[in-house]
């Protein structure tokens, strides 16, 4: 598993990084999505998690669900678009949960449009070291931990 400034990036997975989120195909054609540890040591403990609901549409690049800590509001942005078929229910009741998994602790399952052009886009977790250290690098993120 690649570890960039003491954040853990699980090899298994794909990256979209220049917005923290990682994706995982399920195998019957959904993938689920989720924050990066460097999404949430940047957010600070999360204390919202508002999904699109099953059944909504999500636009690729724009967000699937706004995520909430005590200093930060935002969008998490999907870099797939598609129809939302689950949201993950421990998280709506303690959003903190990502904050200690956020590997475990997916936010959202889409059936995806296109995927694998934007399967294509996303960085694979064998890979990830190099670009996630230069986005740390360019943002000022010292790093978890």
């Amino acid at each position: 598993m690649p570890t960039v400034r003491g954040c853990n990036l699980p090899d298994d997975l794909l990256y979209d990084v220049e917005n923290h989120i990682w994706f995982t195909e399920v195998g019957d054609g959904t993938v689920k999505l989720g924050m990066t540890t460097i999404a949430t040591a940047m957010a600070g403990q999360l204390v919202a998690f508002t999904p699109k609901k099953v059944g909504r549409a999500v636009r690729a690049g724009r967000s699937c669900a706004t995520v909430e800590s005590g200093k930060w509001v935002g969008p998490a942005k999907s870099a797939a678009g598609g129809e939302v078929v689950a949201v993950n229910e421990d998280l709506l009741s303690n959003p903190s949960l990502a904050n200690q998994d956020p590997y475990a602790n997916w936010m959202v399952q889409l059936k995806p449009e296109d995927w694998d052009s934007v399967k294509a886009s996303l960085t694979p977790g064998g890979a990830v070291a190099g670009p996630y250290e230069a986005k740390m690098a360019a943002d000022g993120f010292e790093g978890c931990g």
